[in-house]
């Protein structure tokens, strides 16, 4: 049986399975892929997965807890999912050059939480259990104990600002990383939009945080790791990279050298959804000092592992190892780039002027518009973006002034970077033909906007003539 014949059988029987059961979910499953395949999806955190890998996450393995680590479960019965989890850690071993890897995070935010409580674990925790001249911390005295308490929730993490481009997860006060650490934040330059390693380097000496994490998700420029180690060695500091967003333009040799992370950091995490086209999930690399505090995320942080998700991980990362995933990621950047080019090119403001990696930041304010009004514009017309934070923001984390958009998904499609100039012409319409608009009160509103639904609708058909050249999922046929 073909390729084609036998996943088109596949995805046709498990929805026949379902809808037995549930058919208006069989039904929602139907759409979504329908939806996908018109829409012109540029939102940068987002792929497609293989249908291998997609099928991998519908098995058996579901049913199965697995708390702990391969050979040391807290359940009897896992001999099979301590070998897809060794398969995982294996492949992501290999793919980026790392001495351990522990792929049971359920998502990014989890893969951080391993690392974060694996360096309070290794420079407080341990430290302490020594000084007590305890083997763990249930040997601890209570007085131990809460001075134990108290330290690890008094140390400090110095990471990237939201509106330079990090993460929630990198130490913000909405988010648990917040409430754990002491956090402050450095930015980028005012003029250019980059980052400022001498300021970056004055405010670790001054901060001297225990953590220092690298890493983005939307900052469109390479990131220097080497300097980066060099001011956490200064300082004293644990070096942390979250390359959740461009993990993929490492796996393909993009990101090498001193934009390689992973040489540098003590830890790594990522997603591997993103730029790795795998399945919704998480895994950490570390150096080999950190290996058996990274390895007790189960009960640390997390729960029983996803073993059917593992699988899946093991999938893609073993995709991620051939030859021609190293041209994918290559043609991201070069996508990006040429994106980026083309809005350029019809003055459109690009925060930094352009873009090094897979994601492109346009400042709306450039069109009178917040990048919510921006965002919903955009999906009127078909195209699929999402609002972001700019450089010192005025409109704030809500409503923002910028849209972020990326090229993974349109490349795995098959785009290039001819269809990227087309993309780039149909998001400048929308936006130079969108106007602000005004609340019930007549006041002007940040959310409220005005494009003329036939536009809308002449953007959108032009969209799906751009993507008709270029099918999702050609392999799967639901009839």
């Amino acid at each position: 049986m073909s390729s084609l014949n036998a996943e088109s059988t596949a995805y046709r029987s498990a929805l026949d399975v379902v809808r037995t059961v549930e058919p208006r979910v069989a039904d929602a499953i139907a759409a979504e892929l329908a939806d996908q395949r018109a829409s012109l999806k540029l939102i940068a955190s987002e792929n497609y997965a293989s249908p291998a890998v997609l099928l991998a996450m519908g098995n058996w393995f579901s049913d199965k807890y697995a708390e702990g680590t391969i050979g040391r479960r807290f359940y009897a019965g896992c001999r099979n999912v301590d070998t897809v989890e060794a398969i995982a850690a294996e492949h992501a071993r290999e793919l980026f050059g790392a001495p351990h890897a522990y792929v049971q995070p359920h998502s990014g935010i989890d893969a951080n939480l391993v690392a974060f409580w694996a360096i309070l674990a290794d420079r407080v925790e341990a430290p302490a259990l020594r000084k007590a001249q305890a083997r763990q911390v249930n040997d601890l005295t209570e007085e131990d104990w809460f001075a134990l308490r108290r330290e690890l929730g008094n140390q400090r993490m110095l990471g990237m600002s939201l509106d330079a481009g990090g993460h929630l997860t990198h130490g913000f006060r909405p988010n648990i990383s917040g409430k754990m650490f002491d956090q402050r934040s450095y930015g980028t330059d005012p003029a250019t939009g980059l980052i400022d390693y001498a300021a970056l380097r004055q405010t670790a000496k001054e901060f001297k945080p225990l953590v220092l994490v690298g890493g983005y998700s939307a900052y469109p420029r390479k990131v220097n790791f080497r300097i980066l180690r060099e001011i956490a060695d200064e300082v004293g500091a644990t070096f942390m990279v979250d390359m959740a967003h461009f993990a993929g333009l490492v796996a393909g040799k993009v990101f090498t050298g001193d934009f390689d992370p992973v040489p540098y950091a003590h830890i790594v995490t990522t997603t591997t959804h993103k730029s790795l086209r795998g399945p919704r999930g998480g895994l950490v690399l570390c150096q080999p000092e950190l290996a058996d505090q990274v390895d007790r995320g189960c009960p640390m942080v997390l729960g029983g592992p996803l073993p059917h998700v593992m699988a899946a991980k093991a999938v893609a990362l073993a995709e991620a190892r051939q030859p021609t995933f190293a041209d994918y990621a290559q043609r991201i950047v070069d996508n990006a780039q040429a994106l980026a080019e083309g809005l350029l090119r019809r003055g459109v403001r690009l925060v930094t002027g352009g873009t090094d990696n897979h994601l492109v930041l346009i400042d709306t304010t450039g069109f009178g518009l917040t990048g919510r009004q921006a965002e919903q514009a955009l999906l009127d017309a078909g195209i699929v973006t999402n609002r972001n934070s700019i450089p010192q923001d005025p409109n704030g984390a809500w409503y923002t002034s910028g849209i972020r958009i990326g090229t993974p998904a349109l490349t795995t499609r098959g785009l290039g970077t001819a269809q990227m100039d087309e993309t780039a012409d149909l998001i400048n319409t929308v936006l130079s033909q969108t106007k602000p608009g005004v609340g019930p009160d007549g006041a002007p509103s940040k959310a409220k906007y005005v494009l003329d639904p036939a536009l809308a609708d002449r953007i959108a058909k032009q969209a799906d003539e751009l993507l008709a050249g270029f099918p999702l999922y050609p392999s799967v046929d639901l009839g």
